[in-house]
């Protein structure tokens, strides 16, 4: 079997807050990723969705030791990075890159671009000589920019060829693996569409695997070979992204694909018909329910969920969710 590029094994980070007042107590530990096991194949694209503060894009800094995990290994190509001394991991990060969500925020405003696309490269030893600005200047032409945008500055490009510059950044180093960081949100649609094919083009031609966070299905199921779905801090539901849109197991995610927008009034009613209601708010991470997470906004809950928390189990081939229904020991359980 082909070995994974990225693994995560009972990959945590939590987040311990203190308190206001001259004592500072401590007012509670944020459980942003809790006890996540995750695996992205070479050359793939794997989808990571779910609501805003689930953990999407923690989960995705950990991958690439921006942040430092609480407990959990990280392995890329089979190497536990998660120790790894800083002057080892500075070698690794070559092989490891991220594209972040706003293309403005991310670049240094004083810097021409040229400068942003080769610091890098200078990071790392390079001398910021003529084949620095030759494989600068390539970068920029692989990623659809002009020679002359390399003289210019941040502020005098659109949106998408910021990101563009972000992306050639990402890529001067000839990285295996990079995060894309809601890489497309803040983009209007049509400029999406565009780097959303540059990104699958890039891919082909350098053999790039990409963790693409999200919380647009719809560009997720476009992008992406396998999707996996966060729910408060932890991994629900991962599979191929035709058996998650078309065969979704986990009610959250069920719920998340029935409010994806339906073009077709045939497709809006048959959606609406089996349409799974969710209600309430997401609860806090700081106190996370017992059980399964999800069981306070569950139409399907039943009593074990309220006490068991559910282990992600393959329930068909590459199919993977934690949920207690799919469990035979559980099926004839009351509801909650």
């Amino acid at each position: 079997m082909m070995r994974p590029l990225i693994e995560a094994a009972a990959l945590s980070k939590h987040f311990s807050l203190g308190g206001g007042g001259l004592f500072r107590r401590h007012a509670g530990t944020l459980r942003a990723v809790d006890n996540v096991d995750l695996r992205i194949m070479p050359g793939e694209t794997l989808g990571l969705v779910g609501e805003s503060g689930c953990g999407k894009s923690t989960l995705g800094r950990l991958l690439i030791r921006l942040m430092e995990a609480t407990d959990g290994q990280v392995l890329f190509d089979g190497a536990d990075i998660t120790g790894l001394p800083q002057a080892r991991m500075r070698e690794m990060r070559k092989s490891m890159q991220i594209v972040f969500q706003d293309p403005y925020g991310a670049l240094n405003p004083r810097m021409t671009v040229e400068d942003i696309v080769m610091e890098p490269l200078v990071i790392h030893g390079a001398k910021a000589d003529a084949a620095a600005r030759k494989r600068v200047a390539q970068m920029l032409e692989l990623v659809g920019l002009p020679p002359r945008a390399a003289t210019r500055f941040p502020h005098e490009f659109s949106g998408g060829q910021r990101q563009r510059v972000g992306i050639a950044r990402a890529l001067v180093l000839n990285p295996r693996f990079i995060v894309c960081d809601e890489a497309v949100s803040a983009l209007d649609v049509s400029v999406q569409a565009q780097i959303i094919n540059l990104l699958q083009d890039l891919q082909r031609e350098m053999g790039l695997t990409y963790l693409f966070i999200a919380h647009d299905l719809a560009v997720v199921r476009h992008i992406s070979d396998r999707v996996a779905v966060m729910y408060l801090g932890r991994v629900v539901e991962v599979a191929e992204k035709a058996a998650i849109y078309d065969r979704p197991l986990h009610p959250y995610t069920q719920a998340l694909i029935a409010a994806v927008p339906e073009p077709h009034p045939a497709g809006r009613a048959a959606r609406r018909a089996g349409r799974i209601r969710v209600e309430g708010d997401i609860p806090s991470a700081l106190n996370p329910p017992s059980g399964c997470r999800f069981h306070t906004r569950c139409p399907f809950a039943m009593a074990v969920c309220r006490e068991v928390s559910p282990p992600l189990r393959e329930y068909a081939p590459g199919h993977a969710a934690a949920c207690h229904l799919h469990d035979p020991q559980y099926r004839q359980e009351p509801r909650a």
